[in-house]
């Protein structure tokens, strides 16, 4: 089967995996009572971002992988709101929070962008 996206050679992909990575490491410096609760959150919900963008590429047709980015999109803003809520009970710091939403914050754009231009080149 030949994919209209090589989902490893799309940015948006690309850069929601060094997102997910960036969570797994802050997400292991929080306190162990909070391994199945904010860090398990926010580590499913940042994997969730490239899966979903990787998903929607094998899909056969522009509604399903916009439809794959719309949950990516999803995602990201849940990880945006567990960010937040991580950082006003004192488990992210200051810096860590505005690295994790400056990234968040560009991923979201690119897949705002991507899901347009997959709309605009139906296939």
């Amino acid at each position: 089967m030949k994919l209209k996206h090589n989902f490893k050679n799309l940015k948006v992909w690309q850069k929601s995996v060094d997102l997910a990575v960036k969570v797994y490491q802050m997400t292991g410096t929080f306190p162990s009572e909070e391994k199945f609760g904010m860090t398990s959150q926010m580590r499913r919900s940042s994997v969730s971002i490239p899966s979903n963008v990787a998903e929607g590429s094998a899909r056969n047709s522009s509604k399903a992988f916009t439809n794959c980015l719309d949950i990516s999109l999803g995602e990201s803003f849940e990880l945006e709101t567990q960010t937040i809520i991580a950082n006003r009970v004192g488990l992210l710091d200051q810096d860590q929070f505005d690295d994790l939403n400056q990234d968040l914050d560009e991923i979201q754009k690119m897949i705002i962008g991507f899901k347009a231009t997959v709309e605009s080149n139906p296939y």
